[in-house]
Parts: C-alpha cells; structure tokens; sequence
C-alpha cells in the first residue's frame, strides 16, 4: 500500500530524493522512453514529481515509484513521462528546414511523382516528436502554399506523434494565442488560420479545418516498435535526440533509415550531429540527412 501523508503534514514540505530513489527512476525512464536523465537532472525530477506526489497525497518518491511500476492502467507511467519530456517548440523554428523544403525538398518530390509510376501526388511526413503541434502545422501549411500538385486533391498525410499526452492534445486544438503565432509570415497566418475572441478576452487563432484534416495526431514512444510502415517521403525528427545516449539515437536512425523511401529526408535539430555514429544516410547540409540506397 502506498504511503500517504498524515494528518495535518503540509503539502508545502517536499519530500526529499535520495540518490537511489533518482537512479532507480532514472534507470526506469530511460529504459521506458530512451530519455537520459543520468547528468544531473536530480533537481529537475525532484521539482517535477513532487507535485504530483502531493497530489496523491503519498509521503515519499519510494511509494510514488511503486504506485508507477503497480498501476495496471498504465496511466501513471504516461503522466509520469509526461511530467519529465520537455516541450519546447514554435511556428517556423530553424526556418533552414522550411526553406530546404520549399526550393528542394517539394520541386524533387513532386518531379518524381510525375514520371510514370512514380505514384501520382502523393506525400508521406513525419513529425516524430510533435509537441503540441506548431511543427506539423507550419508543415502543412508549407506545402499547401508552396505546392499546388499536393495541395489540390493530392494524397498528402502528415503524421504527428509525442510521448506526451498534454501537449498532443494541445495540438489536437489547434489554438494559440498571438505570441505563438509571431513567427508565422502573415499571408500564411490569413491563409490557414481564423482570428476568434479568447474565452478570458483577447484572441486566439485556430488552425483552419483544411490544414488539420490532412495531420493525425497520436501519442507515440519512439522507443516502441514502429506500428506503421511507410514509406515517408519526410521526417521531422528535431531536438528531442539531444535527451538520448549514442546507442539510443544509433537505433532510432536506423528506424529511421528503414522507414523513409530511397531519395527520403530526416531532419534532425540545428544541436544534434549524427557525426560519429555509423549510419546509412548521406550528408545533405547541417541538420539534413537523405536516403540514397536501401
């Protein structure tokens, strides 16, 4: 049984982590979610969890830990890994990528779908750690602005996947408020998304229901075996490997490798390098990695 507090004892007192409580936690989410939080991340999981332990009202990070490991339900792992992801994103960040996209990417693509069998307007991305969704919108609305051929009546899919369930139903949304659309070049803001009077006063932008209906959002651990086959034309996978060891990220780019079709791109962060792993892709530019043979 998990312990709880007594009577009186202040939800204000947080309960101390030890060093084997953090390792064993630790241990756990990396094994779970491929996260490394072994370089003194300490501070940060403590501060984390004990709001939620307060919330149980349990007394300490042991019976918080056997509460995870028990659930049946699975739903407090998921909060768990929901309280240690860190979500940071925005419209139109490392806008090399959106540029790639538009003089590269789509002119390429789209040559290749013309020839005969090349398989008409059809277009596979994956944002595969999507936040809460400015990245698989500004996708989007990106080849619907840049590329007719896709756009009208084409097959063009995006889908979108987190560990976190918070934030993907953010994104399930589709509204943001004014600073988080700042960066969105205002013939794309008018095109794509409704100005719409905010509940608490103010405004907020909806995504237009043409930019949503082509994005499926479901939560997914990267660390999982994929549940879909492919071929993506294009991933999006930014900023979320800096959180993982060398033999984690080695065997997520090879998932990668094996899901892209051959002339395919994988996007990585302007921090992350696949420089010192071995791996199939060729070196396009910083950041840009492409599928030259199977």
């Amino acid at each position: 049984m998990s312990e709880r507090f007594q009577p009186g004892a202040s939800p204000f007192n947080q309960p101390d982590l030890s060093d084997a409580e953090y390792q064993t936690i630790a241990s756990f989410v990396h094994k779970a979610s491929g996260i490394n939080l072994m370089d003194g991340k300490k501070e940060l999981v403590r501060a984390r969890l004990a709001k939620r332990i307060s919330q149980l009202q349990m007394k300490n990070f042991k019976s918080y830990f056997q509460h995870v490991m028990t659930d049946s339900t699975g739903d407090e792992l998921v909060f768990l890994l929901d309280a240690l992801a860190t979500n940071l994103t925005s419209f139109w960040r490392e806008p090399q990528h959106f540029d790639f996209m538009t003089k590269t990417f789509v002119p390429e693509l789209e040559a290749r779908r013309r020839r005969p069998g090349g398989g008409g307007p059809r277009m596979r991305i994956w944002s595969a750690a999507c936040s809460s969704g400015e990245e698989p919108y500004t996708i989007a609305m990106v080849v619907l602005e840049k590329s007719p051929y896709f756009a009208q009546g084409g097959d063009f899919r995006i889908l979108a996947t987190d560990l976190s369930t918070k934030v993907l139903n953010v994104a399930k949304r589709g509204q943001y408020g004014p600073e988080s659309v700042k960066n969105i070049p205002p013939a794309s803001l008018h095109a794509f998304m409704t100005k719409s009077p905010a509940e608490k006063g103010g405004f907020t932008y909806v995504v237009k229901p043409e930019v949503r209906r082509i994005i499926s959002f479901r939560r997914f651990n990267l660390m999982e075996p994929m549940p879909f086959k492919g071929p993506m034309d294009l991933i999006f996978c930014r900023n979320v490997m800096i959180y993982f060891d060398r033999e984690t990220i080695a065997r997520l780019v090879e998932k990668f490798h094996n899901l892209l079709e051959v002339g395919g791109y994988l996007f990585i962060g302007h921090s992350e390098s696949l420089s010192g792993l071995t791996h199939n892709f060729q070196y396009v530019a910083p950041c840009i990695y492409r599928k030259v043979n199977r």
